[in-house]
């Protein structure tokens, strides 16, 4: 077994959030249960190093975005913005939140969000900013910060990308919580794991995700953000022009060939 395939834990800045790899899966947990892994200076910062070191290791398949503690993230640190009454520190504590979703969606790799517990506001925004996500059937998700006279803007980017603009507009004027079983209907999740098989449900989709040419995964999440953004007749001519390019990979030679000869494929970068 290489190095890269072994298993092994590291702490980040404060040990507010863990990272572990194993077989290609690295797994990022928010690791402050105490303040609910609020988004705090510290955490983002942490987010931000953690994401730019995946996005430059070529050994990484997918990562897991996980918490520990009752809840998955419960936003911005409300304390620590109150304690701060001033508008270029907001821009600037916005700015670097909205860096670090986009640093998920332009990650070269699918980020699957592992939730259990509540996900609000900008946690809310965390889960809508991955590309896939399995929630425990006891998680509740909601944009809040209505509730206390802040409507949700930059939670409201990632929201209006995953669900109906009615739901998503009704998240975001009552604040209320809606349910995993909710959250996968309206498209917020993939799927919902019953309570002690969160685990074993993500497990299963990066077992599957893994099994893939890295070439392809790698193509097709790239591709899939960017044809979103363009019209229709461009859209298709991007996608013509990726998908004549995958085809020259030597996965896909192999792919192929063990298709037509009903044997499993032998992926040249795993």
């Amino acid at each position: 077994m290489s190095s890269s395939h072994v298993s092994h834990h590291a702490s980040l800045p404060n040990d507010c959030l863990l990272r572990s790899a194993q077989e290609g899966v690295v797994t990022l947990t928010l690791n402050q249960p105490e303040r609910f892994n609020a988004l705090s200076e510290a955490m983002l910062e942490a987010l931000q190093t953690a994401l730019d070191d995946v996005a430059k290791d070529e050994h990484v398949r997918c990562v897991v975005l996980a918490a520990n503690g009752k809840a998955f993230c419960a936003g911005h640190d409300l304390k620590q913005m109150r304690a701060t009454p001033d508008k270029a520190y907001y821009q600037a504590l916005f700015e670097r939140c909205g860096k670090v979703m986009q640093s998920i969606v332009s990650l070269p790799v699918p980020v699957i969000a592992k939730v259990q517990g509540i996900a609000t506001a900008a946690g809310c925004q965390l889960v809508a900013s991955c590309d896939l996500a399995v929630a425990a059937s006891s998680a509740r998700f909601a944009v809040s910060g209505i509730n206390v006279g802040l409507f949700c803007s930059t939670p409201a980017v990632a929201l209006s990308r995953n669900v109906a603009r009615k739901r998503a507009m009704e998240m975001l004027l009552t604040g209320e919580f809606i349910s995993a079983a909710q959250a996968a209907e309206w498209g917020l999740i993939n799927r919902v794991a019953p309570e002690g098989e969160l685990d074993g449900a993500v497990a299963a989709l990066t077992s599957s995700i893994c099994a893939k040419s890295a070439v392809a995964v790698r193509t097709g999440k790239a591709m899939f953000a960017r044809q979103l953004t363009m019209p229709l007749e461009e859209a298709y001519a991007f996608a013509g022009e990726t998908m004549a390019c995958n085809m020259l990979a030597d996965d896909v030679a192999e792919g192929i060939d063990a298709f037509i000869e009903k044997r499993p494929p032998h992926w040249q970068h795993r």
